[in-house]
């Protein structure tokens, strides 16, 4: 049971921090500079996801649809902020700091942790056990983990590719969640 239980975790964790979208496109970015850079921002995403699994707990489900429709507008300007952020940015920086503060800002604003937290994570604290968010956490840690790694070992001579897919994910994750948050203020 216990090892089911945990199994089950991992690819919950492997859900939540293995799709394409901003925050691995900014890893990926980082990890150019470092496996560090990379690490650093995976472990700040990784933060905020312990803060919203807490938030889930202690409100299990009083979030209005009003205060999702703030975050899905904050989150949609800081994307488009950090889009550009990317595209800007010079390859590689030979410091050796990875970015633990920008994926802290990006895991606590981004809609899509935010909805898996208040879907999947009430799924994992109704229905599964304590070995099941162990294993939750233990997968997100092999995914920021391991991709830092992989981008910075084989994605050199790439730099201007990743940097440029990387900016257009974010673009797009941005636009569509500023579409989603203003049609739901305009209902």
């Amino acid at each position: 049971m216990f090892i089911y239980e945990y199994g089950l975790g991992i690819l919950l964790g492997l859900s939540l921090a293995g799709p394409p979208g901003s925050v691995n496109s900014v890893i990926a970015n980082e990890s150019l500079k470092s496996r560090l850079h990379g690490m650093g921002v995976g472990f700040g995403a990784m933060t905020a996801d312990s803060i919203l699994f807490f938030i889930v707990y202690l409100t299990n489900g009083i979030i209005t649809e009003t205060i999702l429709k703030v975050i899905y507008i904050i989150g949609g300007i800081f994307m488009l902020y950090l889009g550009l952020s990317v595209l800007r940015s010079r390859m590689p920086s030979k410091t050796r700091k990875g970015n633990y503060f920008l994926g802290l800002s990006m895991g606590l604003t981004n809609p899509f942790q935010i909805i898996w937290w208040f879907t999947a994570g009430f799924f994992l604290l109704k229905e599964l056990s304590i070995f099941s968010v162990t294993g939750l956490f233990s997968g997100i840690v092999i995914w920021i983990s391991i991709f830092p790694y992989v981008i910075w070992r084989f994605g050199t001579g790439y730099e201007k590719y990743i940097k440029i897919g990387s900016a257009t994910i974010i673009f797009g994750f941005a636009i569509y969640i500023l579409y989603v948050g203003t049609v739901l203020i305009i209902g």
